[in-house]
């Protein structure tokens, strides 16, 4: 039955029924619109121009990165109810993420159809796992979403992928590094120690965890997760397996928490100098009271101004309004005393005077 399709087809070439006979392995169906499978299959490098503009599978893959989303979104959601939306992202990420989708590249035979200049199959690259997006997008473009749905619940999780045990498996080696480091106050950062592409012009990343400036593992990937997570796993086992790793991490927090912890010497004094304020001098006050102004010059005369003034003759200021020297009488008289004394004082000289 499967020949007679395929010779109503009336294909020109053997490649082209051995393709439709692999898509039919794959997918469970025959495409209705072949063109769209093998664009899905054009690996950028082994693409071709078409009025100038690039024939590859970046654009199928873009739309079938969505798609699947959507997809694998709907069936955890309805096989695991009840469960939170954390816990649903979570799933939905491993199943769609990179790693698995060339796993599912490889296990489906996907990977021998795709169309490139140096591909080869031990190659660690995200081809495979592209073209399986780029597979999805020609799918719901020939026949909609619904036989997309029908094709990863029938041909993929039913077959190739055990949901509970993805749900289980934790994939996210650098959050439970980062996890440990903050429940043990561990500085942790990723060191970007290269980056650049392959020979395929893929982009190729190279990170390394430092943990307390101690060196931690180096991870290669290509893209600056893929590399993360695998310097992060590496060093998850090398602190589970060394422990003269683990002394050397706390022994350098150690000696990073003293220094954070020594005193401060020097501390500044908050006690300043008020030497701001400007005091005001006798012969500022107001002269129209020109008793008291002849008051104050006589008490500047009297005995008791004449023995606690200061001898120096210096004419600044600061010897002018100098009262260090000055020592507190027994009974401190009061200012309307002060000015009695000398208000009779000059009295007495005004009588002096007239005779």
């Amino acid at each position: 039955m499967q020949s007679n399709f395929i010779d109503r087809l009336r294909l020109p070439f053997r490649k082209e029924k051995e393709l439709l006979l692999s898509l039919r392995n794959i997918l469970g169906f025959y495409p209705h619109h072949v063109e769209y499978y093998k664009l899905a299959l054009m690996h950028k490098s082994g693409g071709r121009k078409e009025k100038g503009r690039p024939l590859n599978n970046e654009r199928l893959e873009f739309l079938g990165d969505a798609i699947l989303d959507a997809v694998v979104g709907d069936i955890v959601f309805r096989h695991f109810k009840g469960k939170r939306e954390g816990f649903l992202t979570n799933t939905r990420s491993k199943i769609v993420q990179r790693e698995t989708l060339n796993k599912l590249a490889h296990e489906t035979k996907l990977d021998q159809l795709i169309i490139s200049k140096n591909y080869s199959q031990v190659h660690n690259s995200y081809m495979g796992g592209n073209a399986f997006e780029a597979l999805v997008g020609a799918i719901y473009l020939d026949r909609g979403y619904k036989a997309c749905m029908k094709f990863m619940e029938k041909r993929i999780l039913s077959r190739l992928i055990d949901i509970d045990k993805v749900a289980k498996k934790e994939v996210n080696f650098k959050s439970k590094l980062i996890e440990w480091s903050q429940k043990n106050r561990v500085n942790i950062n990723f060191l970007l120690l290269s980056s650049g592409k392959d020979s395929d012009g893929s982009p190729v990343f190279s990170y390394r965890v430092m943990l307390e400036g101690i060196e931690g593992c180096e991870g290669k990937g290509y893209s600056k997760k893929e590399s993360q997570q695998k310097a992060s796993r590496l060093t998850l086992e090398r602190l589970r397996k060394n422990p003269k790793f683990i002394d050397e991490v706390f022994a350098a927090k150690t000696n990073r928490t003293k220094m954070e912890e020594m005193p401060v010497e020097n501390v500044p004094d908050v006690n300043q100098k008020e030497d701001f304020i400007i005091e005001a001098n006798v012969s500022s006050l107001d002269g129209s009271d020109e008793n008291m102004k002849s008051a104050m010059n006589a008490a500047e005369t009297s005995s008791e101004f004449k023995a606690t003034k200061p001898t120096t003759t210096g004419n600044s200021a600061e010897d002018e309004f100098d009262l260090s020297d000055i020592s507190a009488n027994p009974r401190e008289r009061t200012r309307e005393e002060i000015i009695a004394e000398a208000e009779a004082e000059a009295f007495a000289e005004m009588e002096k005077s007239k005779f």
